[in-house]
């Protein structure tokens, strides 16, 4: 069975696993741009922070940039910020046919890849996850978001044209990030959340349930992560697949919890903005206590942010939140 499987079901202590390595460039004195281009850089962030927090299992940052610049987008990096994806990289179905997928390895992803192999030889073993984005929002990266979301209803062809390239190159980069040495990747689909819940299954889910079926083993897991999906999405997103999911803080994990199949991974949902960054420590311990409690009953359950916690999260708030989930 898969070593977080096991962290889940038979560890002695409740596993917290926040999506956490960019606050991590405060405590390594490096900064995000160095973290999305160097491995070591964003290896010394993932080691500060255990060195700091119990962190069971280490992730590769969450870059929702790179497999779409290994497209042939354009990125915009900065000193302290997360990459970004400024402009479109096809506006037509002639552009969208001609379209070369790229491998594995091709641009930054190589710095992902570098980076899970690296992290596996950290002291202590930890589980680590690589990350990835999902296929319909990387489609939506290459198209443009509203102009995807659109294109969904007037050309969903040329969507599908879009989603599967997409697909295609995600089956092979999961791949490629077991075989550097991850035991599992997280899969983000924020954008599928916008759509409607069938939109969502015909655009997103279904493309995900054939990577889930190329990549997923005894030894490796893909958790599907969507910050923006609802309760009304719930369904939709089961249709996947994925045996683990990561929700945001619009998914009312407890209800969500109740409907979801026995022996499936749930985590979530702090929000990262509002939580993480605004509130005040007590305030994250609050809130962090009060998500406890409601999930008590649920040894499924795993306690983490919302989403991926931004680079300027202060420290005190993570100490707050460890403190209190682990308590």
């Amino acid at each position: 069975m898969n070593r977080l499987w096991n962290l889940v079901t038979t560890g002695q202590e409740r596993l917290v696993l926040p999506i956490l390595t960019y606050p991590g460039a405060q405590l390594a004195g490096v900064s995000v741009r160095e973290m999305v281009t160097c491995p070591e850089a964003q290896v010394a962030a993932v080691t500060a922070l255990r060195k700091r927090y119990p962190i069971r299992v280490a992730l590769s940052a969450m870059d929702l940039s790179v497999e779409a610049e290994a497209f042939g987008c354009a990125v915009h990096l900065a000193d302290q910020e997360v990459p970004t994806v400024p402009g479109r990289r096809v506006r037509s179905r002639a552009e969208a046919e001609a379209l070369e997928v790229p491998a594995p390895g091709a641009g930054r992803t190589a710095v992902y890849l570098e980076t899970v192999r690296r992290l596996r030889q950290l002291p202590g073993r930890p589980v680590v996850l690589g990350c990835l984005i999902g296929p319909f929002s990387l489609a939506a990266r290459l198209f443009g978001v509203s102009e995807m979301l659109g294109l969904t209803l007037e050309d969903p062809d040329l969507a599908h044209l879009l989603v599967a390239k997409a697909a295609r190159f995600l089956s092979a980069y999961a791949a490629a990030f077991r075989a550097a040495g991850a035991e599992g990747v997280v899969m983000a689909e924020p954008t599928a959340g916008l759509l409607s819940p069938q939109a969502l299954g015909e655009f997103s889910s279904d493309y995900i349930g054939r990577i889930v079926a190329a990549v997923e083993a005894p030894d490796f897991t893909l958790i599907l992560h969507n910050c923006a999906a609802r309760l009304v999405h719930l369904p939709q997103v089961l249709a996947s697949g994925a045996r683990a999911f990561h929700f945001g803080a619009p998914m009312d994990l407890p209800v969500a919890l109740t409907r979801v199949p026995a022996g499936t991974l749930v985590a979530g949902n702090l929000d990262p903005a509002a939580v993480f960054v605004r509130a005040t420590p007590e305030q994250v311990q609050t809130a962090t206590l009060a998500l406890r409690s409601a999930t008590a009953g649920s040894p499924n359950f795993v306690l983490s942010s919302g989403c991926d916690l931004p680079p300027e999260t202060p420290l005190a708030n993570l100490d707050a939140f460890f403190a209190a989930a682990t308590a």
